[in-house]
């Protein structure tokens, strides 16, 4: 009987977290005229401009990622300058903020009422809209390029670590300039690095809800919403989400792709020997350049939207909410450390599995877990309602809706699907350091199954436990759509309430769980740092 329990559970927690993906793909099957007539409808009227602002999105920001991300990882990697030691680890510091904060920020301060307009039109007399609206696609695309950019800074870092250098001092030994050595040397060694992190950002991008609702853009994400909140219509909502899911599909494979020739490059230049080469020394003209390319990031993503937003909250300190906030931080201490440690637990058995028996069943289950991060929330959310509306219509006493819907299960549901990836890849990355000899020499000791991952596996895997959880805790604080549409009763989140005061205009009170958020999302940041200066 055990010889099939552990299959059996396999095959039921792969249902259990790929259930939004396979109802979205149900839901084509079912016929629904409503959802053929809203379809047809968005089709003709607004479907359009949803696929050309997600397209112009989509490029605009891969192209600023690439090339902000690329510059910046370049400059820490290839030369030496003034302050390069504190810059390889300042330009990582954007992504403790959510994007939809960095949005309340500038448009708080850079909106017609804005006190950098006002005080422009005050001090020279002016009148009129003096910059352009903050409020567009060029303003998300802003957004996007300096919160995301760290992606490809630290893929392409991590690529140009590794050989760049001593291929660099071998160009320049055969008399080729500067200018050639990048072009025809570093661009080339870093491409599949900068690949994958511009699908990993594009991932991010389409993902969202909070920069494109604030800013009024109609993207997928919010074509989504609208049919399936504005028009009623789930069955529509779904057919939508799948089409947003087919891009994303696109793009992880992108990634891996790309990741696979990256770890193919960094294999070779492993092999090939590690002597030492000294970055070059910029001096002059060429320092300033590279101070500034690495000092507008920073400013751009991280240190001007926190300033940002430190002037509204000094300006309305004595109006906070203290009572409220408190109660905000407790529910979303509670579902983040509920979800943490239902994830990491999950991580670790499907981790665990995956050492004792690297089957073909459990590598694809390992497959599709993995799969969840990319899923948007939105699609998650639609596709975890779904099976509950069909639920609900064939056993109406069976009050499915109420649990998924009123109760922290669905919301719980929602976090595992998509983030026990994160604590996966954490798992698998402290598994990846354990021996296989270790386990050898335990079982030859009499030590098998449990036994093994209790007294063997585990002492060994603290660390990639408490950074797995930790990863897991910090990215469900900063989720928002799963959780603005699932939260239970009376649980306002801290991301839920800043995104609902930004949109009532009341940034002074949206400050507080806006940097409280921005403070909890900068723990994984200094982690990630103190690891590459290790290395």
């Amino acid at each position: 009987m055990l010889r099939w329990l552990a299959p059996a559970l396999l095959i039921l927690l792969a249902l259990l977290l790929t259930l939004p993906v396979l109802s979205l793909g149900a839901s084509w099957f079912e016929f629904d005229a409503a959802a053929r007539d809203v379809l047809s409808q968005m089709a003709q009227t607004v479907l359009p401009e949803y696929a050309l602002t997600t397209l112009v999105l989509c490029v605009s920001v891969a192209i600023g990622v690439a090339v902000v991300g690329m510059a910046t990882a370049c400059a820490v990697t290839l030369f030496d300058f003034p302050g390069r030691r504190f810059f390889e680890w300042a330009l990582l510091l954007p992504l403790a903020m959510p994007a939809y904060v960095v949005a309340y920020a500038y448009t708080d301060f850079l909106q017609f009422s804005g006190p950098l307009q006002v005080g422009l039109r005050e001090t020279f007399g002016l009148s009129g809209r003096l910059l352009p609206e903050v409020r567009s696609t060029p303003g998300a695309v802003w957004v996007f390029t300096f919160s995301l950019y760290p992606y490809v800074y630290l893929l392409a870092r991590t690529a140009l670590a590794e050989r760049a250098a001593q291929l660099m001092e071998a160009a320049r030994l055969l008399g080729a300039p500067l200018a050639r050595r990048i072009r025809e040397v570093a661009l080339p060694l870093a491409r599949p690095a900068v690949a994958a992190g511009v699908a990993l950002a594009l991932m991010e991008t389409l993902a969202d809800f909070g920069v494109a609702s604030y800013f009024g853009i109609q993207t997928f994400t919010a074509g989504v919403y609208k049919a399936w909140l504005a028009m009623d219509n789930r069955m529509a909502a779904a057919q939508l989400a799948t089409m947003l899911l087919a891009l994303v599909a696109l793009l992880l494979w992108l990634e891996h792709r790309a990741q696979r020739r990256l770890r193919f490059a960094t294999l070779r230049g492993q092999r090939a020997g590690s002597a030492e080469a000294q970055p070059t020394r910029l001096q002059g003209g060429r320092a300033v350049c590279a101070v500034l390319a690495c000092v507008l990031p920073i400013a751009f993503g991280f240190v001007l939207p926190v300033l940002f937003m430190l002037r509204p909250l000094i300006g309305g300190w004595d109006d906070l909410p203290w009572t409220s906030f408190l109660q905000w931080s407790r529910s979303s201490v509670w579902l983040a450390g509920l979800a943490a440690a239902l994830t990491t637990a999950i991580a670790l058995a499907l981790a665990f599995a995956l050492r004792a028996r690297p089957g073909q069943l459990t590598r694809g289950v390992v497959q599709l877990v993995s799969l969840g991060y990319a899923v948007p929330g939105a699609v998650i959310v639609v596709g975890l309602l779904l099976p509950v509306g069909w639920v609900q219509s064939l056993w109406p006493e069976a009050s499915v809706g109420y649990w998924v819907t009123a109760t922290a299960l669905g919301i719980v549901w929602a976090y595992l699907v998509r983030f026990t990836a994160v604590a996966l890849q954490s798992m698998q990355s402290g598994y990846a350091r354990i021996p296989a000899s270790l386990d050898d020499s335990a079982r030859m000791l009499g030590t098998t199954g449990l036994g093994l991952a209790a007294r063997v596996h585990w002492p060994l895997l603290k660390r990639s436990t408490a950074a797995a959880a930790l990863l897991v805790f910090v990215d469900v604080m900063k989720e928002l759509p799963a959780t603005l549409v699932l939260r239970p009763f009376n649980s306002d989140t801290l991301a839920v309430v800043t995104y609902q005061l930004a949109r009532d205009e009341r940034l002074g009170e949206a400050a507080l769980p806006a940097l409280t958020l921005v403070l909890v999302g900068l723990v994984p940041v200094i982690l990630l740092s103190r690891t590459l200066r290790a290395r």
